[in-house]
């Protein structure tokens, strides 16, 4: 593939994995999860959720719609979306009562366009140049993944393991919302669990956590239950 040359080694040997050869690039996919999601700020606190998300290519974009069981009958809904240059976040409880409601963009929109780019093993031919990231090396196993979308432009350090897959992403700055304000805090997602989807290699499992000065606290931990791609012709 000619549009590798000149790309970070890792970054080579990664794409060269995870897309089969003459992959099409994705334009859509539709993705299914289930685990657990940590509700505690101080304590840890646990709950089972499921989720549907629908991430799109053209627009860059995406909408995560979860629903976090609380207690026996309930629940806790999460709308959390990046579109058309836009951050939403609006967790309800039954989807009545708001616990808080951000949307706009600046800070929201940057931190969900950086979800957008965590989760492109999901839809990895949303890596190459002309979907428009740019790599910086960083050392053997690491580079930098930059991406721009309306007025938000974010940077990444994805870093690679042995076998060559994508095994950590990483922000230094990701706005963090603590006590009403928005704190730069660096966050990190982990992947694992690599297996075969429509000829491509994308991760089945995954961790997120906020890196605060205590150590990391995770906040989400899934697994995919099922993927379906849209291709573009």
């Amino acid at each position: 593939m000619s549009e590798l040359q000149g790309l970070p080694p890792p970054v080579q040997k990664y794409l060269q994995l995870a897309l089969a050869p003459g992959q099409p690039l994705i334009s859509a996919v539709a993705i299914h999860t289930e685990g657990t999601f940590n509700t505690g700020e101080i304590q840890d606190s646990w709950h089972p959720f499921s989720a549907r998300q629908l991430a799109v290519m053209n627009e860059r974009g995406f909408v995560w719609d979860g629903s976090v069981k609380l207690v026996p009958g309930v629940r806790m809904l999460v709308h959390d979306a990046y579109v058309t240059g836009e951050g939403i976040l609006r967790p309800s409880v039954a989807g009545l009562v708001d616990i808080t409601h951000l949307q706009g963009s600046g800070e929201i929109a940057r931190g969900e366009l950086m979800r957008f780019l965590a989760e492109s093993p999901w839809y990895p031919s949303a890596l190459l140049p002309c979907e428009g990231v740019t790599w910086t090396p960083i050392d053997e196993h690491s580079a930098l993944a930059t991406l721009r979308d309306h007025a938000a432009s974010v940077s990444l350090t994805f870093r690679f393991s042995d076998d060559g897959m994508i095994a950590s992403i990483r922000a230094e700055d990701r706005s963090r919302a603590v006590g009403g304000k928005m704190v730069p805090t660096p966050w990190e997602g982990r992947w694992w669990d690599y297996r075969a989807e429509s000829g491509m290699q994308v991760p089945g499992r995954g961790e997120v956590a906020w890196i605060l000065d205590t150590g990391a606290k995770p906040y989400w931990r899934g697994r995919v239950t099922t993927m379906r791609y849209e291709f573009a012709r």
